[in-house]
């Protein structure tokens, strides 16, 4: 298969955000005494979107009185601060601007908020990621794992899904791809391992971006 349209998750697939993110959760956790946690603990909390994120970080999730307050501390914090360690992966920028040169279709779909993704993308990789789409469930756009975001994606970029190909990190980019129908490669350089992704049903893995350009 000749895939023409590559549609990435951005958090553990292009960007390693790991860092920047749990700055964030910790500063909105310190701000209102709460216990705070290592990296390790909040790259497994990653992949269903920021209020996902603060729910399974704050003590008694949404149910905590204070957990908006938490919640707006943590987003105000990470619109200031997203861009203090967060690097695109190795390897990516190349393959990124290999697969432009060959005439590939490029977006992004993310469960970030939709200021983040866009601008992240628009610092990172202004000259190939083509469509960006973050958050937006006010618009009625589901998150992923819902295929809403994918298919905003390919509807604002004016194509198909035909030879379209999903690349993500995370359970939730496989169930996303295959709700959407299309192949999903999963990365091995992001928040989820090789064994964890086996587990959730990966069919195809690659440990270096430049691997996309040989399929």
């Amino acid at each position: 298969m000749k895939y023409t349209t590559y549609i990435f998750d951005l958090d553990g697939t292009l960007l390693d955000t790991i860092a920047d993110l749990a700055a964030s959760v910790n500063h909105a956790l310190r701000l209102y005494d709460m216990p705070e946690y290592t990296v390790n603990e909040i790259r497994s909390f990653v992949g269903n979107g920021v209020r996902m994120l603060m729910i399974r970080a704050v003590p008694g999730g949404a149910d905590n009185p204070k957990f908006e307050n938490i919640l707006s501390a943590f987003k105000h914090h990470y619109m200031q601060h997203s861009l203090d360690t967060t690097r695109p992966y190795e390897g990516i920028m190349k393959t990124l601007t290999e697969l432009k040169a060959r005439g590939c279709r490029l977006a992004v779909v993310s469960n970030k908020m939709m200021a983040a993704t866009q601008s992240l993308c628009q610092y990172f990789f202004p000259h190939t990621i083509e469509m960006a789409v973050g958050e937006d469930e006010a618009a009625g756009i589901r998150k992923k794992p819902a295929p809403d975001l994918v298919m905003a994606a390919i509807r604002r970029m004016g194509i198909s899904l035909e030879n379209a190909v999903y690349v993500g990190d995370s359970e939730v980019d496989i169930m996303t791809a295959k709700n959407a129908g299309i192949p999903c490669v999963s990365v091995l350089w992001g928040f989820r391992n090789h064994d964890f992704l086996m587990q959730h049903g990966a069919e195809m893995c690659i440990s270096n971006p430049h691997e996309l350009l040989d399929m």
